[in-house]
């Protein structure tokens, strides 16, 4: 499993390294379908006291266009040094392996992404010695997975989506779809990427919105097994199964009001009193959960009230 945002955005490769041909007609790049997938070693150090280590490695097979290495980068900002890095690599792999290599930089914003598709020229004005064109997946060529249906039918795919949109004002959005493919699917993979995608979305505040998903979506899929360690639930569970059909309903609607505050609050949205107050004392469990779908993408609080 990993343990950080970086590794997440280019380690899923090695989780499922048939990915990358699946993820590029997605942003419209047509690469030859696999028939072999091979994980190399990333350590591309000489004997000279300078380690140079690329963040993965996958050697690709083809049946009609040969094989070819690539290499995958995950990069979270604009970075000149690794122009020359990036150049080292695609030779140095061309030397030892004797097969194409491809640079695959993956990006978490728009401006990252711009600056690392941008050609990497050596040489005199006069003539270019060596010319490198990275390949880019990032937010601006990659579809965000905002329809659960989609999201279900190819997981490290919209979880790959997911992550790359880790900055974008609609993540709320992918998210909660994310969510619900997950809860649907349940099981020990199901489970498994909804913990790669919680390291992998980094920002603490957006890891905490995607545990609210969670939970509120597992809840709602009792057959799908739980995705969300229980113990996140500061024992609310517990308090709302005891009592009468009565006081669970009133503890199931506290429970929803809280979520739907949360969650508005994790986003930033000022609440206003009148506003916290009817969410709080709201009874209605359907009209609470029309609020909580709407909390995910409101600009305004007010929002959550409108008449359908």
């Amino acid at each position: 499993m990993v343990s950080s945002a970086h590794e997440a955005l280019h380690q899923i490769f090695r989780e499922d390294p048939g990915l990358f041909t699946r993820a590029l007609p997605k942003a419209g790049i047509a690469f030859p379908e696999p028939t072999a997938i091979q994980l190399l070693d990333t350590d591309l150090t000489e004997i000279k006291p300078l380690e140079r280590r690329v963040d993965t490695l996958v050697r690709i097979d083809t049946a009609h266009d040969g094989s070819y290495l690539l290499a995958v980068e995950s990069q979270g900002r604009r970075d000149p040094d690794k122009l020359n890095s990036w150049t080292y690599y695609l030779a140095h792999l061309y030397a030892k392996y004797e097969v194409p290599p491809i640079l695959l930089v993956v990006c978490q914003d728009k401006t990252t992404a711009s600056w690392a598709a941008e050609p990497i020229r050596i040489g005199p004005p006069t003539h270019t010695s060596i010319a490198v064109f990275p390949l880019v997946l990032g937010p601006d060529n990659l579809p965000a997975i905002t329809d659960p249906d989609e999201a279900a039918r190819d997981l490290p795919v919209s979880v790959f989506s997911a992550l790359t949109h880790a900055k974008d004002p609609a993540l709320p959005a992918i998210l909660d779809a994310l969510a619900t493919a997950l809860a649907n699917t349940g099981g020990e993979t199901a489970a498994d990427w909804a913990e790669y995608t919680e390291i992998g979305l980094g920002d603490a505040q957006t890891r905490e919105l995607w545990r609210q998903l969670m939970t509120t979506r597992t809840s709602r899929f009792p057959g799908s097994g739980t995705l969300i360690e229980e113990t996140r639930l500061k024992g609310k569970a517990e308090g709302k199964a005891e009592g009468r059909a009565e006081g669970k309903a009133e503890g199931k609607a506290e429970g929803k009001a809280e979520d739907i505050l949360r969650i508005l609050d994790l986003r930033g949205i000022d609440i206003p009193e009148a506003a916290r107050a009817r969410i709080a004392t709201c009874t209605d469990l359907d009209t609470l959960s029309t609020w909580f779908d709407r909390a995910i993408t409101v600009a305004h609080a007010e929002e959550l009230f409108a008449q359908n």
